[in-house]
């Protein structure tokens, strides 16, 4: 009997702490579950766009502009400009010729010599030796910042990251690379080393986030993008500069891209066409500024437009080492949509990498529709197009070009026209597929069921490194109580010399006549507090626009109120 009896206690005792251990692993492992899903959701967390700047050929030197040329279907390409060097000289019909390349067109920028180097704290003998590429990416950060509405010095001393594409490097060639050592100086080489790009905006800004120069070709502005986000959302940023940057100041990667037989002998970039013959490339600068959403709400940053979730990967083993692969470019498209917790047919458009050549645009719109559900029927319609169409291929800079498309149409919930689509690519099988191309400016009209608009857009490296970014409409904002209008509002600008003043106000005059519905007292507040202020200032006293316009006009005429 105590034997019996010592048996059941101890079975008793026994079964007690199996029960607590099963508690207790219970609640651990729903601990865990939980950190797993937080973890999870903070990797998927939408970041916010608050801020772009940009400088596309075509005088697109701001979204404004970029639009205007967007939604008129402006074509920019052009002869290379004399200054760059002798065209004549290095052309030949023949592609085989020496030295020589076969086409004399592209997509330029406008006085890309000029630079106020003093501004940003240069000295002039060390701005002749800065590549242009990096004086450019000073001056589109600085704007990118100001954009955002915030002032540059402010973010002195923050966690913002520097993520910029940048692969060329034809500046070096007037002295590190010259072959001439005598031309070489103590600046060379800091002003033309590609990584002194971003490590230079994040030196003159007084960034402590990540800085970093990203170089996969094609998709490197897209790319740097994917990185400022992962940045963003493991905490190691809380605001993030992420583009890219290309300049084409010399001859040689033309004549090699001929060489290769990639540039188009017609000069024009013919996405899905039947007459694509190649790309042709072009020059330009763009930024934008992120955040993470909760913050950016919190904030109460102006959003402009959402990354729902972006993805990299690589082409592989292909048909070869710049040829595309269609299953990597689907298997992209469909870890995106997962990383963003998309379905394929909620995205509407798809701004394509669409470079015009025969062999990469079936293989782009084929991987697309597959993975997005659009060679099935019924299915829902996808708009494509691609800005090469407009100014050509920008390289490094061409997935932050897209990507500021994409914002721009999203905000106007206008599709722009995609331009030299006159005959359907036969290897395209557009009667099965659900894929239009827009040949006029096209209403975009919301989802069905009330979602927000999608967007897709894919950066292809020639490198064989892909991006695709799934990019969402900015969230409907709650109005706040609207305070009691004052009867007029005070505007202030500033510069570092009067010349500059003058020209800044002559931008307001401009950006009042360009955007009749810019309010007053929004413009007000953002020149006081998100604008850097310097020695030379302008305050002027105005009811509405045309009176603020008035005066501005009188003051550029040197009329004093």
């Amino acid at each position: 009997m105590k034997q019996e009896a010592y048996s059941l206690n101890e079975d008793t005792a026994v079964n007690g702490n199996y029960r607590e251990l099963l508690k207790t692993a219970y609640l651990q492992i729903r601990q865990l579950r939980d950190q797993v899903q937080a973890l999870q959701t903070t990797h998927q967390e939408p970041v916010a766009i608050i801020g772009m700047a940009c400088r596309f050929p075509g005088q697109a030197n701001n979204p404004a502009a970029y639009w205007r040329l967007l939604h008129d279907g402006i074509d920019a390409i052009t002869l290379v400009p004399p200054g760059r060097w002798d065209v004549d000289a290095y052309y030949d019909s023949d592609p085989d010729a020496p030295g020589k390349m076969y086409t004399k067109y592209g997509g330029f920028l406008d006085q890309v010599d000029l630079f106020d180097p003093e501004f940003f704290g240069i000295s002039p003998r060390e701005a002749a030796s800065l590549d242009p590429q990096h004086r450019l990416l000073l001056e589109v950060c600085w704007e990118a910042i100001e954009n955002a509405g915030y002032a540059p010095p402010a973010l002195k001393g923050t966690q913002t990251g520097c993520f910029v594409g940048l692969d060329t490097d034809d500046y070096s060639k007037l002295s590190l690379n010259s072959g001439d050592a005598t031309q070489v100086s103590a600046h060379s080489k800091l002003g033309t080393a590609r990584s002194f790009a971003a490590g230079r905006a994040a030196y003159v800004f007084g960034l402590h986030g990540p800085a970093m120069q990203l170089d996969t070709t094609c998709s490197s502005s897209a790319l740097a993008v994917h990185l400022a986000c992962q940045s963003l959302r493991l905490r190691e940023s809380d605001l993030a500069l992420a583009g890219g940057v290309n300049l084409i100041l010399a001859p040689t990667h033309s004549i090699s891209f001929c060489k290769l037989k990639a540039l188009s002998p017609s000069g024009r970039c013919r996405t899905f066409d039947a007459r694509a013959d190649g790309y042709v490339r072009g020059e330009g600068c763009g930024m934008i500024l992120l955040k993470r959403l909760d913050d950016a709400l919190a904030d109460g940053d102006n959003i402009l437009a959402l990354i729902r979730g972006s993805a990299v990967n690589h082409d592989g083993r292909s048909n070869g080492l710049t040829a595309p692969n269609g299953l990597a470019q689907e298997a992209l498209i469909r870890q995106a949509l997962q990383n963003a917790r998309l379905h394929p047919h909620q995205v509407q458009y798809v701004e394509a990498h669409g470079t015009g050549t025969s062999l990469g645009d079936p293989i782009e719109t084929l991987a697309l529709s597959r993975a997005l559900q659009r060679d099935q029927q019924p299915a829902p319609k996808l708009w494509i197009g691609s800005v090469k169409t407009n100014f050509g291929h920008l390289e490094t800079a061409a997935g932050v070009a897209s990507l500021i498309k994409v914002v721009l149409a999203l905000q106007h919930k206008t599709i722009p026209p995609h331009l030299h689509f006159q005959q359907p690519n036969k290897f395209i099988p557009w009667e099965r597929l659900a894929v239009e191309v827009p040949l006029t400016p096209t209403p975009w009209p919301p989802s069905p069921d009330g979602a927000p608009r999608i967007a897709g857009l894919s950066a292809f490296g020639m490198s064989g490194t892909n991006v695709h970014i799934i990019i969402e409409e900015a969230p409907v904002r709650s109005s706040a109580p609207a305070e009691a209008a004052r009867p007029v509002q005070l505007i202030t600008m500033s510069a570092q010399d009067n010349t500059a003043l003058l020209a800044l106000a002559e931008r307001y005059q401009a950006h009042l006549t360009t955007q009749p519905d810019v309010d007053l007292a929004g413009m007000s507040y953002t020149g006081q507090v998100g604008r850097a202020h310097f020695g030379q200032r302008l305050a002027v006293v105005a009811g509405d626009k045309a009176e603020l316009a008035q005066k501005l006009a009188a003051y550029r005429q040197g009329e004093l109120a």
